[in-house]
């Protein structure tokens, strides 16, 4: 990665990390806020909100009708991983290196402060979305943003991931039933980022379709990346429990392809993404470092 491009990742997370502190003040009951900041602040690499920012920056020359969403994207992705942190579900103590959010503040408070930021989130987008030239298509625009966010979140995709994934703890399952949970637990928050910043950056069917085939590429190889990290690095470098997948019993790529194989797809996987971008004539850097990083990290 060439230091122009870590230099507009950075850029980019810094913008980031500013517009979610902007956006989730601290107001009466100042617990709840509190928690809810805690968990989207503690850091992370941005990596959803940054595809957001990139794909709509790509498509119509500007990031800023698209801030809101990245972030409300990051809150639920924050969601998302305090109510996975939990005592019912994962029960992790650290994430991103940090006490997870129910040891800090109570597992009461973190079920509701996972609850808060689901429901926080698309008021951020509503509010504070603002459209270049005033533009007469923006409250259509807002709906389907909206429509794509609240389907990744809910039963359908985010939600039932997780279901598939908590049941399946200890069984042998196919191989169809992990696809199914990488690609609803981890990927639908790819898809989803990427999808919101087209539709905001005015793509057409044919470009829409062209990042969602991406985004699902990059999902997957995430989730294989997390897969390989957890049994190949320690508490410091992952910035959470290491090794738990397979103490909990858990079918993960590794369990049924091996170390060395896993690499191999996600080395694949990498390469049809940028492969993607080259066929649909879709210029990014940032997108084609971010497909490299992933496979950089476990090859």
């Amino acid at each position: 990665m060439d230091d122009k491009v870590k230099q507009q990742l950075s850029d980019y997370k810094k913008l980031i990390e500013q517009k979610l502190d902007e956006f989730i003040p601290v107001k009466y009951p100042e617990k709840i806020w509190e928690s809810m900041r805690y968990s989207v602040l503690a850091g992370g690499k941005r990596l959803r909100p940054i595809l957001t920012l990139e794909t709509c920056k790509i498509l119509s020359g500007s990031y800023e009708q698209a801030i809101p969403t990245a972030c409300a994207i990051e809150m639920l992705h924050s969601q998302s991983l305090i109510h996975d942190d939990l005592p019912c579900m994962d029960n992790d103590d650290y994430r991103r290196g940090k006490l997870t959010n129910h040891k800090v503040y109570g597992e009461s408070t973190a079920v509701l402060a996972g609850d808060a930021l689901l429901s926080f989130a698309p008021q951020v987008i509503i509010q504070n979305t603002k459209f270049l030239n005033n533009d007469v298509n923006s409250p259509e625009i807002i709906l389907k943003v909206l429509e794509e966010f609240l389907t990744a979140a809910g039963a359908e995709k985010l939600i039932a991931g997780q279901v598939v994934d908590i049941d399946s703890e200890g069984k042998q399952i196919p191989k169809e039933t992990l696809n199914f949970i990488h690609e609803n637990k981890t990927g639908a928050l790819f898809k989803l980022s990427m999808r919101t910043g087209a539709i905001l950056g005015g793509a057409d069917e044919k470009t829409l379709q062209a990042v969602t085939d991406y985004a699902e590429k990059i999902g997957l190889a995430f989730q294989i990346m997390d897969d390989i990290l957890d049994v190949t690095s320690t508490l410091e470098e992952l910035g959470k429990t290491p090794g738990k997948d397979q103490a909990e019993g858990k079918v993960t790529y590794i369990s049924f392809y091996g170390l060395e194989e896993s690499k191999k797809q996600v080395a694949s996987l990498c390469k049809q993404a940028c492969d993607i971008l080259k066929q649909r004539d879709i210029k990014s850097d940032i997108l084609t470092a971010i497909a490299n990083s992933i496979n950089e990290r476990v090859n």
